[in-house]
């Protein structure tokens, strides 16, 4: 019993960590806004891993401070330490607890991530081109419709962004929206999201692409549907050769998915 006693006691303390810590970290709003049918499920995927992680932290430290206060030397006492061949029991333990922990994350975010990437039938589709260090977007679906600095989608409605970098890597992120998805050149990216709340917002390039990078900034407007087609409409240029010809040059270089038997 009395052998037994200090691990309740710390396996007590380390929930009483995991509760302060987390009660501190979950009620943070660390990506302001819910915007998109993903943010929800993606926060709470963000909740459920600070609270791991916390369980986690709480436990090496508890162990931590145990070990220094249980084990430390005393004043005048230079021998050496007892020798310690080791305790298997406890070495099963510290490596299969974080292999479920790990394992429960990978599925859970598989989970989620399979389910905010099932793409409708119905989806918009908006290509998505970056480079340094400004952002413009072509609607394929309104006679290629383009315009720089300021995107327009519709509520409700899915879009998939089709992302095209023109020289360096990139990466596409609404904060509000949750979804980030980088733009490689050379290869088609694609972000899918449902915004699920009018109003603006700011597209932000989130991969260091170069000096200007901090300004490589864009205007995100969500509107009712009738306005968004109004707007495609009113827009008088289309997207220039050259980024047309790009969406070409990354169908032509995509690499081949691996186990398809290519190199």
């Amino acid at each position: 019993m009395i052998g037994r006693l200090p691990i309740a006691k710390m396996f007590a303390a380390t929930i009483l960590l995991t509760v302060v810590i987390s009660a501190v970290m979950v009620p943070i709003n660390w990506d302001g806004e819910q915007a998109s049918t993903a943010a929800p499920k993606i926060d709470t995927l963000l909740d459920v891993m600070i609270v791991l992680s916390a369980f986690v932290f709480s436990l090496v430290m508890v162990m931590l401070f145990y070990a220094l206060w249980k084990f430390k030397v005393k004043p005048g006492d230079e021998t050496d330490g007892e020798p310690i061949h080791g305790n298997t029991r406890l070495e099963v333990a510290w490596t299969l607890i974080p292999t479920v922990i790990v394992l429960f994350g990978a599925g859970y975010s598989w989970a989620v991530l399979s389910d905010i990437e099932k793409t409708d039938e119905n989806r918009l589709t908006v290509d998505v081109f970056s480079q340094q260090f400004a952002w413009s977007f072509g609607y394929p679906e309104q006679g290629n419709a383009w315009s720089e600095g300021e995107l327009h989608v519709p509520v409700d409605r899915q879009v998939e962004f089709k992302l095209h970098a023109q020289d360096v890597l990139h990466s596409f992120w609404v904060p509000e929206w949750r979804i980030k998805m980088d733009n490689v050149p050379g290869i088609t990216t694609t972000a899918i999201v449902t915004p699920d709340k009018v109003g603006t917002y700011q597209l932000i390039c989130t991969e260091l692409c170069g000096f200007g990078h901090a300004t490589m900034r864009a205007t995100v407007v969500v509107e009712p549907p009738a306005e968004f087609r109004e707007w495609t409409a009113a827009q008088k240029l289309t997207v220039p050769a050259p980024l047309m010809e790009s969406i070409k040059q990354d169908s032509e270089v995509n690499p081949i998915p691996v186990g398809s038997g290519g190199a």
